[in-house]
């Protein structure tokens, strides 16, 4: 029993850290390491300078998605938790799809909606807020140019979404 225990505790271990990739180590850490620890990522760009970000989004529920920024050599540089307020707060009016998608990573399909009636498409994400509150950010998107036309964020309290005390809380 207790050698079943151990290999439980070593499993949750490891799926612990390959959801944030916290084992990882910058300047260390080659590309393989990442893909071995955190899996395929969800979306991966490469750059003209032969560097690559990789998109790790851990939704629908989760609140992270995590940047990967791999230098030209095949080492790690970066790992980092793009849904926060600092991040948002980069984003700008007119951004393309693109740029959102590089910036945030990819939406939660199942949330993704168009207004026909005011030609807008919103993505959104969920994300624990600097209060430590469940909330969802969206970006709206003009639907003829493709192009961000504003964002807004909501706790989920304030969505009517939490289920009892505690329930909007990170963590819970």
């Amino acid at each position: 029993m207790k050698k079943i225990m151990a290999i439980l505790a070593a499993l949750l271990l490891g799926s612990c850290a390959s959801y944030s990739g916290s084992g990882l180590q910058p300047d260390a850490a080659r590309l393989e390491d990442v893909l071995r620890v955190m899996g395929q990522p969800e979306m991966r760009w490469q750059d003209a300078d032969g560097s690559q970000q990789l998109a790790y989004p851990r939704g629908p529920m989760g609140v992270h998605t995590f940047m990967v920024h791999i230098g030209a050599d095949g080492k790690m540089r970066s790992i980092e938790n793009v849904l926060d307020s600092k991040r948002f707060a980069r984003l700008q009016k007119g951004m393309t799809q693109s740029q959102v998608l590089r910036l945030l990573g990819p939406s939660q399909p199942a949330w993704t909606v168009y207004f026909k009636a005011r030609d807008e498409l919103v993505w959104e994400w969920r994300y624990c807020d600097d209060w430590n509150e469940l909330a969802r950010f969206d970006v709206l998107f003009d639907g003829s140019t493709q192009t961000v036309r504003s964002s807004m964020s909501l706790t989920e309290s304030q969505m009517g979404l939490c289920g009892g005390e505690g329930g909007c809380m990170c963590g819970h």
